[in-house]
This record gives C-alpha cells, structure tokens and sequence, in this order.
C-alpha cells in the first residue's frame, strides 16, 4: 500500500508538472543513492523517496473488527495507520539550478491546491490497480513537514549526499491491513432464557 500511495502521488505531480513544462521528469527512487555509482539515474529528475515511517497513536487502540458474513461474524484486528515522510527533491546543478527551485515550486503549488488524494479518483490509470478493495478504499492527505537546520544536518547526512533543493511533507493516514481472520463464531440469533421457569416453580 505504500508504494501503491507514493505511485499514485507521482501520476498526480507529474500530470500537474507538465501542464507547465512537459521535459520534467518525476521518478519514486531513493535520493540516498545519488553519489553512488547507481545515482545516475536520479540526474535532472524530480525525486519522491520514503525517508520514515510513523504509525498514527490516536489510532493505535481500536477494537477488533467484527464483519458479519453468512450467519457468522468474522473478527479481523484493525488496520494500522501510518504517516509517512516523504522527501520530494529537484536534482539538477550546475546552469539548471534554477529549475531546480522553478521545480521545487511547481510541487509546492501543486501540493497547495491540492492536498487530499484517494484511488478511486486518481489520474494513475494503468499505473494502479483498482480492482483490489485495499487499493480502493485508499484515502490520504498531504501537509508541509518544516525541519530545522539541525534535523536537515542529520537528514541529509543519513542520506550519504550533499543538500539539493527539497521539501519534506508528512503524507497522513496510510491504512495497512492484511485482512486475515482472527476468529470466526456464529451469530446470536436467539436468547434463551430459564427466568420464567424459576418463577414457576
């Protein structure tokens, strides 16, 4: 579900991005690999990598779910939600470091506009499988994660590189279920009850 939210924001950005300049390019990688001898693919690209992952506390505690299904009800434990740090960088130097920031603006704004995304009313296309029910119900909201100079010291020193123009957003609200059944038990459908036969007697 996760590369499933992160593919489906990238169809998003770069339909947007190319409305306004078509020779953009903007690839799911990990940036952390841009001095490496792998990195040479990241080159003049608009980069989304996934750099932590946060499991939502004020949902943390939910019941077990119960689904009634053919005279039966099915206990599933409840999904976890996740927020998840996302790292969009502009990876050009040099004469292009100005598009660099034009890029970096361009997903700010498109990110301004438009921060709330669901499958069901993706531009993904082919990119995603809507026939699968986790897919379909998968729902998030974006917001603008600020660091301090400190903690982009240390990101992008975990990184192994050299700052490029980034920003950082908190996506919200991934939910990751397995849908495995816990347990499974018949329905009520009738109380029995010996009060009257005490009464009698």
């Amino acid at each position: 579900m996760i590369d499933t939210a992160l593919l489906l924001l990238r169809d998003e950005l770069s339909a947007y991005i190319n409305l306004r300049d078509a020779s953009v390019n903007v690839v799911v990688d990990n940036i952390g690999l841009l001095e490496t001898t792998n990195g040479e693919t990241l080159t003049n690209n608009v980069i989304i990598t996934l750099v932590n992952i946060e499991e939502e506390s004020t949902l943390k505690n939910q019941p077990v779910l119960k689904k009634p299904f053919v005279g039966n009800a099915i206990y599933q434990n409840a999904p976890v939600y996740l927020n998840l740090y996302v790292l969009f960088t502009a990876n050009y130097s040099g004469n292009d470091y100005q598009l660099a920031l034009r890029r970096l603006s361009y997903i700010i704004q498109f990110l301004q506009s438009k921060n709330s995304f669901s499958a069901s009313s993706s531009l993904s296309g082919g990119n995603i499988d809507l026939d699968q029910a986790d897919v379909l119900d998968l729902k998030f909201t974006l917001e603008l994660y600020t660091l301090t100079f400190e903690q982009i010291n240390h990101l992008w020193g975990s990184l192994g590189g050299r700052q490029i123009p980034f920003a950082m957003y908190k996506l919200r609200l991934v939910a990751i279920t397995e849908r495995a059944v816990v347990r499974e038990v018949p329905l009520i459908e009738e109380i029995e009850s010996n009060l009257n036969k005490i009464l009698k007697n």
